[in-house]
């Protein structure tokens, strides 16, 4: 039955298309294959352009290395591609991955909307690459010339880095290392994709939002299959919900790899759940879940924990497990927090929506300040307005006891919050607390956390050498700048 069941999820999961088909993954591969190449020319030209010696140019080389789904394999037609730009000492960030790479990119007729982000916590290069979005971060190790297939993992590659090349490491050591720690590859991935498509569906993806990020599933997944390392798929899925629902937090979940003793680190900020990267420094995950987002995740490890008891019941049903939180979610309750959002430009929406998304986390904690219980809902609505049909973007959060709140106060401190840094033309920002009965029902594609680079760099034209026509020697001022 444990076998039979295994199978029907398996079917489950292929017919909600979580499953990248073989003409899709080589698409894929052959996009990170050219720019492998792409970034190799880049150090290449970089090296020559520093006039650095001839056995150094000859000798140099970056690399790209995957990460997120893509690298675990739990990939399907929707996923990004997230890679990790690897360059030696002399390639900096600011000037020859933001600038010459830019520059390089924008040029090549597959790549588009490419942006370059620099005041994320991890800075990164986003672009479409054959219409498949591509992240792109930036590490720069210290040494001269990067091997291609780098074992980030090897202390040796780790001296003497800065901090933004650390974090930006991180995605690329954690996975390595899963893949290194789990028993069963193909076990562990088959329950990652069911995890994963189980928080979408259910309301609780989402970081910014204050729920699980995919590296938090990842772990905990992983941690599954380490204690059961010979349970199929079903039995697997079963005693992920059976060992979270009963967990004890906060005490912290971490992977066993017979080097790590779990030590209460004093500087770390104290976190609702609580889980262990698998790899030096063996901190915890980032997390914005805040006491009402923990009550939320709580509730959903019980459900899937009561509907996987019956699991061997002949008239069990995958899709009750999985069944859209959506569904019920707008009778769930009789107030809603509804933020209204506007660009001042269509082409700017994408930015104004991901900055103000990327401050969500502040406004969770503010209004339990105020006592209030949210329930941030992840999904994006869009609402056409009378004025020249423009389309706003809307969020509806469920409120529980919030008569007394001041929404005009908590909206002039929230537009404080995303006002602060915002490089771009600022956006309208509404709040308002609704009845049920104007809950959105249009749903839009969700608009990343993303924003352009500042307009004195994104507008910088190059100047190269008519002598040296690969040689870059500034580039073109503007009208208001020397």
């Amino acid at each position: 039955m444990d076998d039979h069941r295994s199978l029907s999820l398996l079917q489950f999961m292929a017919g909600k298309g979580l499953v990248l088909s073989h003409e899709e993954t080589l698409k894929r591969e052959s996009i990170i294959h050219k720019l492998k190449k792409i970034v190799q020319h880049w150090i290449t030209k970089v090296a020559w352009q520093r006039k650095l010696p001839e056995n150094v140019i000859r000798d140099a080389s970056a690399t790209i290395l995957i990460y997120g789904s893509f690298g675990l394999g739990v990939h399907n037609s929707e996923s990004d591609i997230d890679i990790l730009c690897v360059g030696p000492k002399f390639a900096t960030m600011a000037e020859d991955f933001c600038i010459v790479l830019y520059n390089i990119l924008k040029c090549k007729p597959e790549v588009s909307e490419i942006r370059c982000v620099q005041d994320a916590k991890v800075p990164l290069m986003r672009f479409k690459c054959e219409g498949v979005t591509v992240d792109m971060p930036y590490a720069q190790l210290q040494v001269m010339s990067v091997p291609e297939n780098v074992d980030l993992l090897n202390p040796m590659f780790l001296t003497s880095i800065d901090e933004t090349s650390w974090k930006s490491l991180s995605g690329v050591r954690v996975n390595q290392r899963i893949l290194q720690l789990v028993p069963n590859l193909e076990n562990f991935q088959s329950l990652l994709r069911c995890i994963k498509f189980w928080a979408k569906q259910r309301g609780v993806y989402g970081n910014l939002f204050g729920f699980f990020g995919g590296i938090h599933l990842a772990i905990l997944s992983a941690f599954v299959c380490q204690t059961s390392p010979d349970a199929c798929l079903s039995a697997l899925l079963m005693n992920f919900f059976h060992t979270f629902a009963s967990w004890p937090w906060p005490t912290p979940v971490f992977l066993q790899d017979g080097i790590m003793q779990v030590l209460q680190d004093m500087t770390e900020k104290k976190t609702w759940i609580p889980i262990k990267l698998p790899c030096s420094p063996y901190r915890c995950c980032q997390s914005n879940i805040t006491r009402s987002t923990f009550n939320r995740i709580r509730a959903e490890f019980l459900r899937g924990h009561k509907i996987t008891q019956e699991i061997l019941q002949a008239d069990f049903d995958w899709e009750n497990l999985f069944e859209p939180y959506g569904n019920v979610y707008k009778k769930l309750y009789s107030r809603y927090l509804k933020i209204y959002l506007l660009a001042c430009a269509k082409d700017d929406m994408g930015d104004w929506v991901g900055w103000v998304k990327s401050r969500f986390p502040s406004l969770i904690l503010k209004l339990e300040e105020m006592r209030v219980c949210c329930d941030p809902n992840p999904t994006e609505y869009v609402e056409i307005g009378n004025v020249d049909s423009e389309q706003t973007v809307v969020f509806c959060w469920g409120l529980s006891r919030c008569m007394d709140v001041n929404v005009t106060s908590l909206e002039k401190e929230f537009r404080n919050v995303i006002s602060n840094s915002y490089q771009g033309m600022a956006g309208k920002m509404e709040l308002r607390i609704v009845p049920a009965s104007e809950f959105p029902t249009r749903i839009t594609k969700e608009m990343k956390a993303c924003w352009k680079i500042p307009e004195h760099n994104q507008q910088r034209t190059p100047v190269y050498s008519r002598h040296l026509p690969n040689y870059l020697i500034g580039y073109v001022a503007t009208e208001d700048k020397i």
